[in-house]
């Protein structure tokens, strides 16, 4: 792998924004400027609400590159990586679109990369204790390692426990993740609508291949109907390799106890501004 960057993307790398990740305004300008040379697929989703297979999908549709955009994801909440997007938009690295997805929060230092470089994310909407429940049988199915938790660690003796303590301690360490990441997305979604795009999770399982197209055509990737729909069929053929579980809507109702849907809930509540997406949430 081979590419140049001239003097002003060099200076770019090694100009540090402010603390709370704010760049100066000739710094935001010329990121900007930049930022607007070739589009590219952001999915900023949660865990295990399908952004594995509309990624997979997306790449399939516009011949696409699978990119890394964070400087190592090691099981923490992403934050993205400058001198990615510099390699991408002045070195010519990759020559495909760049696809990513990352589990990613909308906090101020993520808003000002994302404002600097024009991107356009996008979120998936879901039902939390789905989403959870998927999350305990991903780690039913596969051993426990940096890869397959969010700013915690999964404890050594967490597959010997019985299924109600493997559910509270979800319930306790990840849950709080979801409730601010939907708190600052949706926030910042209704603050910028023409940049952020919130999906849901049944117009995925009713009709994937026009939110194919709405994802493309919102990252500035515009993609034909049919084309859509071939990307789709083909992500499918490979969905159990990209963890496509269930996708079924209401498990983490029966799942769950009501005591401990009451506890996912309190989570919640914690965030005012969530309160009218209480039943896309917690249906």
């Amino acid at each position: 792998m081979s590419f140049e960057i001239d003097a002003d993307a060099a200076t770019a790398l090694f100009t540090l924004p402010a603390s709370d990740g704010e760049y100066d305004p000739d710094h935001t300008a010329y990121l900007r400027a930049i930022g607007r040379r070739r589009p590219s697929v952001l999915l900023a989703f949660p865990p295990k609400c399908a952004g594995t297979f509309l990624r997979t999908a997306a790449i399939h549709a516009v011949n696409g590159q699978l990119v890394r955009v964070v400087h190592a994801q090691g099981g923490r909440d992403a934050t993205p990586y400058l001198p990615v997007y510099i390699r991408y938009l002045v070195g010519g690295y990759p020559r495909e679109p760049l696809v990513t997805h990352v589990h990613m929060q909308a906090l101020p230092a993520n808003r000002y990369f994302v404002e600097a470089l024009d991107l356009k994310p996008a979120i998936m909407l879901r039902s939390v204790p789905d989403m959870l429940v998927s999350y305990l049988d991903m780690l039913a199915a596969e051993p426990a390692s940096s890869n397959h938790w969010l700013n915690i660690a999964i404890p050594p003796g967490f597959a010997a426990l019985d299924e109600t303590a493997k559910a509270d301690f979800l319930i306790d360490t990840i849950m709080p993740w979801y409730a601010s990441y939907y708190a600052t997305w949706l926030a910042y979604a209704a603050q910028a609508p023409e940049r952020v795009l919130v999906l849901r999770y049944g117009d995925l399982k009713r009709d994937p291949a026009a939110m194919l197209q709405a994802l493309l055509d919102h990252s500035g990737l515009g993609c034909a109907e049919e084309m859509c729909e071939l990307a789709v069929a083909a992500a499918w053929h490979t969905r159990f390799e990209n963890r496509f579980n269930h996708g079924e809507e209401g498990r983490g109702v029966s799942r769950f106890s009501a005591g401990q849907i009451d506890r996912i809930a309190r989570h919640l509540t914690y965030y005012g501004a969530l309160a009218p997406w209480r039943e896309e949430l917690l249906p």
